[in-house]
């Protein structure tokens, strides 16, 4: 029943001939149309782009030609404006035939004959298997050595492998022969409507290359971290109403999740732009602390209680928001001051960034430490917050700021030189060095960029604490942004990673840390938890740069 559908090439060509005869005779029709026409007017088009681009032309000599084109394209316009019209009927003419005729004459019987087709491949290859096994049996029925046995066992597993491999080559022959007969309704479209398709026409392609291309190992590569944390978050939001009482997934809380995710947001940006480089940052959390104990004094409700080397300092005498501009001012200026340093290391002696951000971790907080006594030095002034970060209708502003900072941070790495050359240099730092790159400024820019970034962080995560600033402040953050930047793609193998990719592991792990938080799980349990998370996501994206080596 199956073998009556399967078509032979000569059958589907007789399928495919009368659209083909019927829609090219519309298209010789469009093409006479379009020759003195719509050709003569992009061919016009591309011709004064190249005179434009062209700097060996004098200014007058550039404008003559421009001049004596336009006058031959508003021509071609002409002519195009005239037979637009009778093009247009022509093209509905060809559509209607394509919609009564092709996939019914056409497409189905081809997918039918695919289906067929498979079904006898998986058919011959059962038959293969059974024929390889009874030779497989014979032989070993006539051999007594030890040795020979197991030679034989070996040349009968490789003779399955290529049976396997044999099936999986027809399959593909097959998917390969139904998506031509996919994609060739499209390609007459193509020649009719210039590629000009619509919303709808462009997503089912979309759709249709996407099911080409799927690959289950491939799919669950990329996505079997995301499907994983998923399905905990699933349990978490079934099991939280059932231990506390009340759903997880609530307005207020969904806004709390943003709003502690807001400042990390800078953070994991940060160190993005150094994990596409290859390296990392180990100092996040102490830059956290040490901006957020500078912020603090500077903003600080009165005169403070605690002292810096033994100095009490004072900034009363300000006005607040000249303090609150002081303090960002500081935090960035700190922050950048120790990226730099680092970078400098980092790019100059091509010294690993786990060292020089090691040893910027361990400079930090024993400065911080020594010269504050380790204490925290309170609460900034009440009205700050408003001012930074006010709530309007309930809703928290600081979640604008991490969307300016994503928006800005995106527009550099995918619009700008310096973010392409970013992924140049953590792609190959030596092709890129041949090319011109100087892998030492980006490496350095990289680096100020992200120490920017933990400023404004620290910064935020002040005003939305209301101070509160010690050097033990933000201790383990660079292990949540390190982790959201791999469970969101950015790869260590350098040179891979989206701005998206950023996004979705922060929110990620900030909502399952605080869904943990609500279920009351110890913290020292939630650490295990983000350990095995940025194992798995690190095991995940080093198999997939195998595959793809």
């Amino acid at each position: 029943m199956a073998n009556s559908k399967i078509l032979t090439p000569e059958d589907k060509m007789k399928l495919r001939q009368p659209i083909d005869e019927y829609v090219g005779k519309i298209q010789k029709q469009i093409d006479v149309l379009r020759k003195d026409g719509t050709a003569k007017v992009l061919e016009y088009q591309n011709i004064i782009d190249g005179i434009k681009r062209d700097r060996t032309l004098t200014k007058g000599e550039r404008e003559n030609r421009i001049s004596q084109c336009q006058v031959e394209l508003e021509k071609a316009k002409a002519v195009e404006s005239k037979n637009k019209d009778e093009i247009s009927k022509l093209i509905a003419d060809a559509e209607n035939y394509l919609k009564a005729h092709f996939d019914k004459e056409y497409y189905t019987p081809i997918k039918e004959s695919c289906a067929a087709e498979k079904v006898q491949a998986k058919e011959r290859y059962k038959e293969r298997l059974a024929e390889l096994e009874r030779q497989h049996k014979e032989i070993l029925s006539g051999l007594k050595e030890q040795k020979e046995i197991k030679d034989e066992n070996y040349v009968y597993k490789n003779r399955l492998a290529n049976a396997k491999l044999e099936l999986q080559k027809e399959y593909q022959g097959i998917k390969d022969e139904r998506h031509e007969a996919f994609n060739h309704k499209y390609h007459l479209i193509d020649m009719l409507r210039l590629s000009k398709f619509t919303f709808l026409e462009t997503r089912e392609q979309k759709w249709e290359n996407y099911k080409y291309k799927f690959n289950t190992r491939s799919f669950f590569l990329q996505n079997g971290l995301y499907i994983a944390i998923i399905l905990v978050f699933v349990a978490l939001c079934i099991i939280t109403p059932i231990k506390k009482g009340t759903p997880l997934l609530t307005y207020n809380n969904v806004l709390n999740i943003l709003q502690q995710a807001s400042p990390r947001m800078f953070l994991a940006l940060g160190v993005a732009g150094l994990i596409l480089l290859t390296g990392t940052d180990l100092s996040i959390g102490r830059m956290v602390g040490m901006g957020m104990t500078a912020a603090t004094i500077i903003m600080h409700q009165g005169i403070n209680t605690g002292t810096v080397f033994g100095h009490v300092f004072d900034f009363t005498g300000m006005s607040v928001g000249g303090r609150v501009f002081l303090a960002l001012v500081v935090c960035v200026f700190l922050c950048t001051l120790f990226t730099t340093i680092a970078g400098f290391f980092t790019a100059k002696f091509k010294m690993h960034p786990f060292i020089s951000t090691m040893a910027n971790m361990l400079v930090i907080f024993g400065l911080v430490t020594y010269s504050t006594k380790g204490v925290s030095f309170g609460a900034i002034e009440a009205s700050i917050p408003g001012m930074i970060i006010p709530k309007v209708n309930g809703f928290p502003t600081i979640i604008l700021w991490a969307v300016a900072a994503v928006a800005i941070v995106w527009f550099i790495w995918n619009k700008t030189t310096f973010g392409k050359n970013l992924f140049a240099v953590g792609g190959n730092p030596e092709a890129a060095a041949v090319s011109g790159i100087s892998v030492f400024g980006v490496m350095l820019g990289a680096f100020i960029m992200a120490g920017i970034l933990y400023g404004f962080g620290a910064w935020l995560e002040c005003a939305r604490m209301v101070g509160s600033g010690s050097a033990a402040y933000g201790q383990g953050w660079e292990m949540d942004a390190i982790a959201a930047c791999v469970v969101g793609g950015v790869s260590f193998t350098g040179g891979i990673g989206k701005i998206s990719g950023v996004v979705t592991g922060v929110f990620i792990f900030t909502a399952l840390t605080y869904s943990l938080t609500i279920l009351g799980i110890d913290t020292n349990l939630q650490f295990v938890f983000s350990g095995i998370i940025i194992l798995v996501a690190v095991t995940l994206d080093c198999l997939k740069y195998v595959q793809k080596k």
